[in-house]
């Protein structure tokens, strides 16, 4: 009878499809044993480009509020043309009692 020496496998490893990352896992236990992180490219290159995006970044916050206040303002007019015309209508429209389907019965 020939005796079996069973090779333990080695560990593997598998790329995360998701954020890039390398994992290292045990076949035997089928637990990670070791992660390396993807590497993220700078979102800058420099300070002075970081600085400029922030600054556009503000101009467009600013601009945005701008807009915002200009909406508002037009909006309360806007209401209150609405409500002029409602109270027009309303006095040129007769009181008549209104009759309701069951009012029929």
């Amino acid at each position: 009878m020939a005796k079996h020496s069973a090779k333990p496998a080695s560990a593997f490893e598998l790329g995360c499809p998701c954020c890039g990352a390398v994992l290292k896992v045990d076949p035997a236990t089928q637990a990670v044993i070791a992660h390396t992180a993807a590497v993220r490219p700078k979102t800058f290159a420099d300070l002075e480009s970081a600085a400029r995006a922030m600054k556009e970044q503000d101009s467009r916050k600013e601009s945005l509020f701008q807009q915002s206040v200009q909406a508002q303002k037009n909006s309360a007019d806007l209401l209150e043309k609405k409500f002029q015309e409602a109270i027009k209508r309303a006095k040129e429209t007769p009181d008549t009692p209104r009759i309701r389907d069951f009012d029929l019965d």
